[in-house]
C-alpha cells in the first residue's frame, strides 16, 4: 500500500494527527498503544502488511494520540477523557458517524470508556491485550506493585539510552523478531521522548476502568496472547466475564505488542475482520437511540440557603441567584457539562466524564466564594438511562 496523506483534526487547542485508509463498506478506528508515529509505521516491514489487511475491509481510521507521534507534544499526561474528546474529533473531521473499535493494550482502556459512554457513536469493540486497571489491588491481584512499576518505567525509559539497552527495552514489550525490534525502536524514538514517554507512564497508572466493564452494550470480542508476559491470560477471562456482550479468543504463541512476523498479523486481522463483519451483516451499523450511557453527574446546592435569603431580601437574593445560576453555567461550558436541570438555588448536571466533572465542581466552589457563598457539591458516576438523565 502507498502511505496515505496525513492530515489534522483540532480538539481544542490540541492538533490529532491522523490518516485513512481502504473504502470499505463501514469504519474501524484503531485506538493505539503506548507511542506510536503515524508515517513510521509505513516503515515497519512487519506491521505495514496488518494495516494492509484492515483497510482490505474497512475503512480505517488511525490516529497519533496527543502527545505521541505526529500530534502536538504537550505537558503532564492527558487523561482517558481527553482522549475520548481527540477520537470524537478525528471521527468528525472524516465524516465517521459510527465505527467498530480496536483498542490494543492502553488503548484498549479508552475503546472500553469510548464504547460505554458513546454508545450511539460505537457499533463494536475489539480489545487486545487489554487490561482494566494497571496497579495492584486486593480486589485485582494481577496489577503491579509501586515498586513494580517503577521498574517496568525504567526500563522502558532506555529506548533512549544505547542501542543495546533499546532493544531489550522492546523484547520486553513482545514477541518481536529482530528485524521487528529495529523498526519498533525507531519508531519509539520518532514518536517519543524521555518526559512524554513517563507522562505516559503516569497515565497508565491510573488507569482503573473496572467499574465500566459492565455498561458496554455493544457486541465485544477480547482478544489476548498467550504469551503476554505484561498483562496475563487471567485479566482477559476478568474483562470478558464483566462485559455482557462479550467473546475471548486466546491467540497461541502471540505476545502483549507482537506485530506481524510468523503470521501474527493475519491471524490478528482475521479474527478483527471476522468478528466486525459479522456485526456489520447482522445489521450493527444501524443507527439506534441507546437507552443507557455511563455518564457522572453534578448536583450543587447553596449552604444555608434559606437564611441567607431572609437576610438579603427577595430583591437582593434574586441578584445573588442570578449570579450564581451565571457562575455555574460558566464553568458548565468551559468543563463541557450540559445543564439537565435548575431548582432554586441546586444544579444538576451531566458530563461525559469524571475528572472533568470534578474539575468543574472545584471551580464552581471556589468561584462561589467571591460571590459570598458557600457550596456544596456532589458527583456520581454510573450507567444512567438516557430518558432518564434527559428529563432530569
Amino acid at each position: 500500500m502507498e502511505p496515505p496523506e496525513t492530515l489534522y483534526a483540532k480538539s481544542g487547542d490540541v492538533n490529532i494527527a491522523y490518516q485513512v485508509t481502504g473504502e470499505g463498506p463501514f469504519d474501524l478506528v484503531f485506538v493505539p498503544a503506548y507511542v506510536t508515529h503515524l508515517e513510521q509505521h509505513w516503515k515497519m516491514p512487519s506491521f505495514t502488511p496488518f494495516l494492509g489487511q484492515l483497510s482490505s475491509f474497512c475503512r480505517l481510521i488511525r490516529f497519533d494520540k496527543r502527545g505521541t507521534g505526529m500530534s502536538d507534544p504537550i505537558s503532564g499526561a492527558p487523561t482517558l477523557e481527553t482522549r475520548m474528546d481527540d477520537v470524537r474529533a478525528v471521527m468528525d473531521a472524516v465524516g465517521s458517524r459510527r465505527a467498530a473499535f480496536y483498542g490494543l493494550s492502553e488503548g484498549a482502556a479508552m475503546a472500553i470508556l469510548f464504547a460505554a459512554t458513546y454508545p450511539e457513536r460505537t457499533a463494536a469493540l475489539v480489545v487486545r491485550s487489554a487490561f482494566p486497571r494497571r496497579m495492584w489491588a486486593p480486589d485485582y491481584p494481577w496489577g503491579r506493585t509501586e515498586e513494580q512499576y517503577e521498574r517496568e518505567v525504567e526500563r522502558d525509559l532506555r529506548v533512549f539510552g544505547p542501542r543495546e539497552q533499546g532493544r531489550e527495552s522492546v523484547r520486553a514489550l513482545g514477541t518481536f523478531d529482530d528485524e521487528e525490534v529495529e523498526s519498533y525502536l525507531e519508531m519509539l524514538r520518532f514518536g517519543s521522548s524521555p518526559g512524554a514517554l513517563a507522562a505516559l507512564h503516569r497515565m497508565n497508572k491510573e488507569i482503573d476502568i473496572r467499574h465500566v466493564l459492565p455498561a458496554v452494550q455493544v457486541p465485544t470480542l477480547v482478544l489476548h496472547g498467550s504469551e503476554d508476559t505484561i498483562v496475563p491470560i487471567e485479566v482477559a477471562r476478568y474483562v470478558a466475564s464483566r462485559i455482557p456482550a462479550a467473546r475471548l479468543v486466546e491467540l497461541p504463541g502471540i505476545g502483549h505488542l507482537a506485530l506481524g512476523s510468523g503470521g501474527v498479523g493475519d491471524v490478528i486481522g482475521e479474527e478483527i475482520e471476522r468478528f466486525v463483519t459479522e456485526v456489520w451483516e447482522s445489521g450493527g451499523w444501524e443507527e439506534s437511540e441507546p437507552d443507557r450511557a455511563l455518564a457522572t453527574v453534578l448536583f450543587t446546592d447553596i449552604v444555608g440557603s434559606t437564611a441567607r435569603a431572609a437576610d438579603l431580601g427577595d430583591r437582593r437574593w434574586r441578584d445573588l441567584l442570578e449570579e450564581h445560576h451565571a457562575l455555574i453555567r460558566r464553568q458548565l461550558v468551559r468543563f463541557r457539562g450540559r445543564e439537565l436541570d435548575t431548582a432554586g438555588d441546586g444544579f444538576f448536571a451531566s458530563f461525559d466524564g469524571p475528572a472533568r466533572a470534578v474539575r468543574c465542581a472545584c471551580a464552581i466552589t471556589e468561584g462561589m466564594r467571591d460571590l459570598g457563598l458557600e457550596v456544596r457539591a456532589g458527583l456520581h458516576t454510573g450507567e444512567w438511562r438516557l430518558y432518564a438523565v434527559a428529563r432530569g
